[in-house]
This record gives C-alpha cells, sequence and structure tokens, in this order.
C-alpha cells in the first residue's frame, strides 16, 4: 500500500535519501487502541503546540499546479473521462505565524477541448496551507464546510482510528519512521472525514493527509465525492511544509437518461523554500488568494505546451491514491448514495428519442418519465407517436441496481428493430438527410420485446461490464410512410414476421490500455434464437421472405484500437464482425455492410450474407487551422485533424464465394474534434465510381444524438 508513497516521501524529504524502506510486517492494530490513540494525541498536541516549537516565522515558496475539468459519460460511467479543459497555474507563496496566509497567481494559461464555460471556486486556484485549520471547508465552503479536522481538539473525540502500516526512511545521519492511521467516523450520518493520516513517530508531525468525505459533508446534491492529499517535506531539515498536493471533485448526473460525471483534479508541485525572511504585515492585506497585476501575468513564460506537460495520472480514470481513499469513503456511504434523491426526471436515450424522421415513421414526437424510489429501484416509461404512420411506441421498465453496478432489469417495449451490426449515421443526420433528401440508413422492422436482463459487477483490470438477457420477441414487417422534400424513399427492407425466444450473453470492454500499449474498448454479444412461424393476416404485403423455423446462433463482435504515436499523430484500427449459425436465418438477422462506419463510400446496406468482416485503418495527422471564437464557451483549438484511410469488407453467404470491398477515403476533423466531414470511394472496377460526402459528429456523441 505504501510502495507509491514511499518514492514520494523520499523526493519530498529535499534530502538525500539512501534508502526506504516498510517497517517488518504487522497486523493492523484495533481501532482506537493505546497505539493509535497515543500517537493522534500526540500528533493533535503538535499542531497545536508546533509554532513555538520550531521556531518557524514565516516562509515563501513557489507552486506549479494543473487544474483540469474532464468529462465522463456513458453507461455506468465506465468510459475513461476526457479532457475537457486544462489550466496552468504559477504561485508564490507567503506565510507568517500564526496563521496568515497569502497566495498570488504571477501566471495562468488554458487550452479547451471542447466547449465549456466551467468556473472555479477561487480555493481551487491555490494551494492548502497547514494541513486545514481545525475546521475543514472546500469550495468556498459551498462543497464542504465545516468539517471538524481529525487532529483537532474537537475530533479527537469525533473519529475511530486505527494503526494500519509503517514506512522507514533511511537518511545519511538518521531514520525517518512514518505510521499510518486509517481514519473513519464514529458517526457516518454527521459531515465527517474519512480516509489515512501518516504521521512522523519520531516528531509527531503529519506528513501526509489523504481523505474524502462522508455523504452529509457534501453540500451540493449531484457531488459523488471529493478526495484531498497533501503531502508535507522537511524543509531546511527542520520545518515540515507542503511540497505536493492533489484534489479530485466528481460530480454526476444525468442529462434526459444518459449519466454523466463532471471531474475537477487538481495537482500542485511546491518547491523553492525561502524560510523565515521577515515577511512584511501589509504583505497579507486583502482576500488570500489573488491575481498578480496584468502586465506581470502577461510577461509570465510557461515551459512548453500545457496538455504535454499534464501529468499522465490527469488522464486516467483515478489516481491509484486517490482509488484507495475513494474506495474507504464509498464502503462506508455506499448505500446511503443508492438512497439518496429520490426523484422523477425526463428519461431518454438521447435527443433522437424526442424528435426524429424516419421513412415509416415520417416525423414521430415522444418523451419519456423515469422515476427513482432509493435503494437502487428505478422505474421508467416512454411513449412516441408517429404522425405519417399514425401509430404510437414506447416501453416500460422496472429494474435494481446495485453499487457495484449488478442489476435486473425487466422491460417491455416495441420499438423500431434494426437490420445490422452498428448503426451507420447519428440520429440527428439520420433525420435530417431522411427529411429533406429521402436517405434514411436505417434498416427498420416492427419489434416487441418482453426481456429480463441482469447485469454483473465489473471485473478484471479493464472493468468487463458482462450481462445476460432473456426475452419474448414478436417481429412484424413495415412499410414507407412518410414522403421527403426532395427524392423518394427506398423501400424497407422485407423481413421474416416471427415469433421468437433470445438469449443473449453481453460483454462490454470499457478503453482501457491494452493490445500492443493502445486504447481498446470493444463490444462482444452471442445472441441464442429460437424461431416459430407466424402468419400475416395483412395481405396488403407481399412479402418475398418465407417465415423461417429453427434454431440461430448470432455472434458478434465491434473493436476499436487507438494509440497516439506522437503528439500530433494517432492510428486508429477498428474492426466489425458478425455471422449468422443456422440454415435459412430470418432476414432480420443477417449480416449487411454499407454505410460511414462499416464501408464508406458504398451504397447503404449493399452486402448482404450470413457473415462479414469489416476492418478499417485510419491515420489522424493535427496539422494548423483557424481557431473560431465561441463566446463564453471559449475558442477552438487553432489546429484539426486530417485523417485519410482504407476499409476492407469481406461478407459471404454459407457456401457461397465472399465478396470482398475495398475502400479509401479521407476526413477532416474540426470543432473541438466533434465535427467529421468524410470523402470516400470504393476501388472495385466492376461498379461505377462514386464518392460518398457525409458530414456528422464523431461517434462518441451518436449515442445521445
Amino acid at each position: 500500500m505504501l510502495r507509491s508513497l514511499s518514492g514520494r516521501l523520499v523526493a519530498a524529504l529535499a534530502l538525500t535519501a539512501l534508502a526506504a524502506t516498510r517497517a517488518p510486517a504487522q497486523q493492523p492494530g484495533a481501532w482506537n487502541d493505546a497505539r493509535a490513540t497515543d500517537l493522534a494525541q500526540r500528533a493533535t498536541d503538535r499542531r497545536l503546540a508546533q509554532l513555538a516549537d520550531t521556531g518557524l516565522r514565516d516562509y515563501e515558496a513557489r507552486a506549479r499546479g494543473y487544474l483540469t475539468f474532464l468529462a465522463q459519460t456513458g453507461e455506468g460511467l465506465s468510459e475513461p473521462p476526457k479532457v475537457v479543459k486544462a489550466d496552468q497555474l504559477a504561485l508564490e507563496i507567503f506565510w507568517r505565524a500564526p496563521d496568515l496566509s497569502k497566495q498570488r497567481i504571477l501566471g495562468r494559461r488554458d487550452t479547451l477541448l471542447l466547449p465549456t464555460d466551467i468556473r472555479y471556486h477561487r480555493d481551487h486556484l491555490g494551494i492548502v496551507q497547514n494541513n486545514f485549520p481545525n475546521v475543514i471547508r472546500v469550495g468556498e465552503g459551498d462543497e464542504v464546510k465545516d468539517v471538524p479536522h481529525p487532529l483537532s481538539p474537537a475530533g479527537r473525540e469525533l473519529y475511530d482510528l486505527r494503526l494500519v502500516d509503517s514506512l522507514r526512511i533511511r537518511l545519511p545521519n538518521d531514520v525517518i519512521e512514518v505510521y499510518q492511521l486509517q481514519l473513519r467516523p464514529r458517526d457516518p450520518s454527521q459531515p465527517r472525514a474519512v480516509g489515512s493520516l501518516f504521521i512522523e513517530r519520531r516528531s509527531a508531525q503529519l506528513v501526509r493527509m489523504s481523505i474524502s468525505f462522508t455523504r452529509s459533508a457534501l453540500l451540493e446534491e449531484n457531488l459523488e465525492d471529493l478526495v484531498i492529499t497533501l503531502e508535507n517535506g522537511l524543509v531546511d531539515g527542520r520545518f515540515w511544509l507542503p511540497r505536493r498536493q492533489e484534489v479530485e471533485i466528481r460530480r454526476t448526473g444525468t442529462w434526459l437518461d444518459f449519466p454523466f460525471r463532471g471531474i475537477i483534479r487538481g495537482r500542485w508541485e511546491i518547491r523553492d523554500y525561502v524560510v523565515n525572511a521577515g515577511i512584511p504585515l501589509e504583505r497579507f492585506a486583502g482576500d488570500e488568494i489573488v491575481m498578480a497585476p496584468p502586465d506581470r501575468q502577461a510577461g509570465f513564460r510557461f515551459e512548453g505546451n500545457i496538455l504535454d506537460g499534464l501529468p499522465p495520472e490527469v488522464r486516467a480514470a483515478t489516481d491509484d491514491d486517490v482509488a484507495q481513499v475513494q474506495e474507504q469513503a464509498r464502503a462506508m456511504v455506499r448505500a446511503e448514495l443508492l438512497q439518496r434523491a429520490a426523484g422523477t426526471q425526463l428519461a431518454a436515450r438521447g435527443l433522437s428519442d424526442f424528435v426524429r424522421v424516419t421513412r415509416v415513421e415520417g416525423f414521430a414526437v415522444g418523451g419519456g418519465l423515469a422515476r427513482r424510489f432509493g435503494n437502487g429501484v428505478r422505474a421508467a416509461a416512454s411513449l412516441r407517436y408517429a404522425t405519417a404512420e399514425a401509430t404510437l411506441r414506447g416501453g416500460v421498465s422496472l429494474g435494481i441496481e446495485r453499487a457495484s453496478g449488478a442489476g435486473l432489469t425487466l422491460r417491455g417495449e416495441r420499438q423500431l428493430g434494426e437490420i445490422g451490426l452498428v448503426p451507420e449515421a447519428s440520429g440527428a443526420v439520420n433525420s435530417f438527410a431522411a427529411q429533406e433528401f429521402g436517405r434514411d440508413w436505417t434498416s427498420p422492422y416492427e419489434r416487441r420485446v418482453v426481456a429480463l436482463r441482469g447485469d454483473l459487477p465489473a471485473f478484471g483490470e479493464a472493468r468487463w461490464r458482462v450481462g445476460m438477457e432473456a426475452a419474448r420477441e414478436r417481429h412484424g414487417q413495415l412499410r414507407v410512410n412518410a414522403t421527403p422534400s426532395f427524392g423518394r424513399h427506398e423501400p424497407v427492407p422485407v423481413i421474416a414476421p416471427l415469433d421468437a425466444w433470445r438469449l443473449s450473453l453481453l460483454s462490454r470492454r470499457p478503453t482501457a490500455i491494452g493490445v500492443a500499449g493502445g486504447e481498446v474498448r470493444a463490444t462482444m454479444a452471442l445472441d441464442a434464437w429460437r424461431t416459430e412461424p407466424r402468419l400475416i393476416a395483412d395481405t396488403s404485403l407481399v412479402l418475398r421472405s418465407a417465415p423461417r423455423d429453427g434454431w440461430f446462433l448470432r455472434p458478434s463482435l465491434d473493436v476499436d484500437w487507438q494509440r497516439a504515436l506522437a503528439p500530433t499523430r494517432r492510428l486508429v484500427l477498428r474492426t466489425i464482425a458478425g455471422a449468422v449459425i443456422g440454415r435459412d436465418a430470418p432476414e432480420q438477422l443477417g449480416i449487411r455492410f454499407g454505410g460511414a462506419a462499416t464501408l464508406p463510400g458504398v451504397p447503404f446496406h449493399a452486402l448482404r450474407g450470413t457473415w462479414g468482416l469489416s476492418q478499417r485503418v485510419e491515420w489522424q495527422q493535427r496539422v494548423p487551422a483557424p481557431s473560431i471564437p465561441l463566446g463564453r464557451y471559449g475558442r477552438t483549438a487553432a489546429n484539426a485533424v486530417v485523417a485519410p484511410y482504407a476499409v476492407l469488407g469481406v461478407v459471404g453467404d454459407g457456401d457461397r464465394t465472399a465478396r470482398a470491398e475495398p475502400v479509401i477515403g479521407i476526413a477532416l476533423l474540426s470543432i473541438f474534434d466533434v465535427l467529421r466531414i468524410d470523402l470516400a470511394t470504393p476501388l472495385r472496377g466492376d461498379r461505377p465510381r462514386t464518392v460518398m460526402f457525409q458530414i456528422d459528429v464523431t461517434r462518441d456523441f451518436w449515442r445521445i444524438l
């Protein structure tokens, strides 16, 4: 547990350490035993008397740090967060006994990777002095307020402590022993801290503090957790002063029925101490954290590119030390988190659930509501009316979810089914193309489902998510009902009307480092179908596909692999594959390729069969581009991405010869890399040469449109 702490403390000591080792293995002590109580009391007394004991009158120092705002979205919030905005700051720090503090921001620069108008609390822009006062506040009292410090006179009666580990640091002429005290509140329902304190045994000085807070201490309802780590180092061989600090603040919520998490991460390094220099009292007038005059800030020069200097852990899901404290806090308040904030809200999987256009429905409007009852229980209902079809569709669901991610959901719905392995366009772009030009990149059929789904907790380093679903389905034929502004719609696919039982095994790997050091994201499914033919009462539907009766297996795979080869270059691979195993499979279970995702440049779903493979290779190169102002949301970066690519699609049908379709193309990614413009053309010589032109958002945003 203290392996990473060992290296950090050696650096923080600002001395030449010969070795840092764990003390002999020991079992964690009992809560509030004599060793833990005595050490905590000594540390508390030391905090009260340290000014008189050390002779520390004042100091000044310099600090460099980053404030980064990240966003995390998607089911289970399992995908790593993306950097939205990064700020780099340079501070000069002043302190004078007994408790005067002043911090001045000498330089600040930022970069914007996605539009945001986030503003930080003032105390997020500086460091924490003296390991907090006796009452802890964060976010200027808006986020955490009036939490008793565990090493304050009042706090000593409010917390349980136990000795869990120790570390021995060997210096040229000394040995420093650091003990870890685990911390928990005696009453978790009160505003309290939870985490660990690291105390130097001989002097009882606080070397490191890593804490989170109970649910009642977090004043904003959408605050999920807040973790602060303060590390001190020896200065002049006498004074334990701030060396390194971290803060991580997580807020969660839902946009419609789409979960998201906003994360603020602060990382600070403090150095260049000058002790007892005689800082004048007037230096501390006014606010504690202030900005230097604009001309001085403008003259401050940072080194290199701001993104190149970001600490590596900022881009990760969370720092290891932060994760340990978060888990301690969550283990204590997990049940309380599940019970909080029962209420009703709008529910939808994306904007297209409210308004969309297809060739079957025409203009369709709808909406939904979701209700949380506490203890992880949730119910939802949705309804949509298709104007051209004069039909209502919708669904209801009831589920229960645990903090581990395990859950059980029962749902019933009548919706449009979709032939194919993956969407070929975002819902918003498809609606516009269908309405205006008769280009509907969906292959719909009528689908009624009653299903029971169970999800397991995430497991493994990559946090794999696994679920199983058992369902009873009814499929039916549809027809074109809408008329576009220009052109005409193609007929809808002719499918086999049937009743079926389905058992599905679903597995999803969120983005994580994997093969060859690349970022790998994968979705896999295995569906087992038992189909039964159904007679058609509507004689106006002419079916070219007879109903099928039998057993079928349908495995599918979608893998995305990316790796940055340089700060401005990235290699992207995407593999999409699927098959239907069984004789005379229904049309709606078949494999179809053609479109921006599977085969750009090839007409929509032009390749059909019982098995298929699509392999994309894309080279992304960042190039200079004009910066576009977005008002209070900042400016776009002065660059864009040019991405030449090649795609090979292979589709086969039983024992027949497989058909291969090679495609080349080039894409431009602009406006925070959200807008994507594609030009692609097939290379086969036996078809007319065509060039596909398509504008859409990048695939990460399809699920919310």
